[in-house]
């Protein structure tokens, strides 16, 4: 879970067997990797938002897509990637029909808990949902390790790939046959209102501060795009905008400290000047004057299912 668009523990309930889940993938030498920590409050102040953005035109195809997908009569497996405290799951599981498992992965045990302690128990018709979870990296998926899938889903994520790991994800799904829905990537374009004149300034050091170190940041749509066209996949892409009101003044607010901090992380000497702009927004922001769109898109891959089947 990305904060791109921005800045574990009650015992389960007995389950039945389900089919094979992705083992944690340890880190290279067997090495525990520091654990980035994204604040739960910060991705419990953005669900709501998550959820009104999030495209509801890919559902319709992905349905059909599940619907005719070999072993259907068994329970869907979804494996939700970088999965923080399990908002996809909480949106995505109530819109799917049938019996659901979910497997949530993240490097963070912590957002695991919470995951797992909000995570929805019916689908649309009232079919069981089940969820376990799996710590490790995501960046080194196989097509193996996605053996039995029915669907792979992800939110803020992608810009935070490179484009080596963007390769390994992509390879994995379509070596499964796995279709993927990946939501909430960021493209590199905000619009806040009224318009300020350090507006653009700050958007092109943010684009730039997501790009830092090989990150694919607003480049990533694109990126996935040609990526999965490659591999044979069909792609459908749908804008998803965050459009933030006076009603969402507290995403607003706390979106604005992180917007401003990346970019002044990325370019110090903006910082006395950004300081005054922040300031000057928070105020908007708080008299409900200040309007703010954050451009996102939805990715719907669908591979070639494996084997052939449909």
């Amino acid at each position: 879970m990305s904060t791109s668009t921005t800045p574990p523990r009650p015992q389960a309930h007995p389950e039945p067997a389900e089919p094979a889940t992705l083992a944690a993938i340890p880190s290279p030498g067997g090495t525990e990797p520091e654990v980035p920590r994204y604040a739960p409050q910060w991705l419990q102040l953005r669900e709501p938002a998550d959820a009104a953005a999030r495209a509801h035109e890919l559902l319709d195809p992905l349905r059909i897509r599940l619907a005719n997908r070999s072993g259907r009569a068994t329970d869907l497996v979804v494996h939700d990637l970088g999965c923080g405290t399990g908002s996809m799951g909480r949106w995505l599981a109530p819109l799917l029909d049938g019996a659901q498992h979910w497997i949530l992965h993240d490097r963070d045990p912590y957002l695991l808990h919470f995951a797992t302690v909000g995570a929805p128990k019916a689908a649309a018709d009232g079919s069981r949902v089940t969820v376990t979870t799996q710590r490790g990296d995501i960046g080194r998926l196989t097509p193996d390790a996605l053996a039995g899938a029915s669907l792979v889903t992800a939110s803020a994520l992608l810009d935070v790939l490179t484009a080596d790991e963007l390769e390994t994800f992509a390879a994995a799904c379509v070596g499964a046959g796995c279709p993927a829905l990946l939501t909430l990537s960021v493209v590199g374009r905000v619009e806040l209102t009224p318009a300020h004149p350090m507006d653009q300034e700050i958007a092109d050091a943010f684009n730039a501060h997501q790009r830092r170190g090989g990150l694919l940041g607003p480049d990533a749509v694109r990126e996935a795009c040609e990526v999965f066209g490659r591999l044979g996949a069909t792609v459908r892409v749908h804008p998803s905008p965050w459009r933030l009101g006076a009603e969402q003044a507290e995403l607003t607010a706390e979106w604005l400290r992180g917007w401003v901090g990346a970019a002044v992380d990325q370019r110090p000497e903006l910082a006395q000047r950004a300081e005054t702009y922040l300031q000057d927004r928070l105020a908007d922001c708080a008299a409900g004057r200040v309007g703010v769109v954050v451009h996102h898109s939805d990715i719907l891959v669908l591979p070639r299912p494996a084997g052939g089947a449909g």
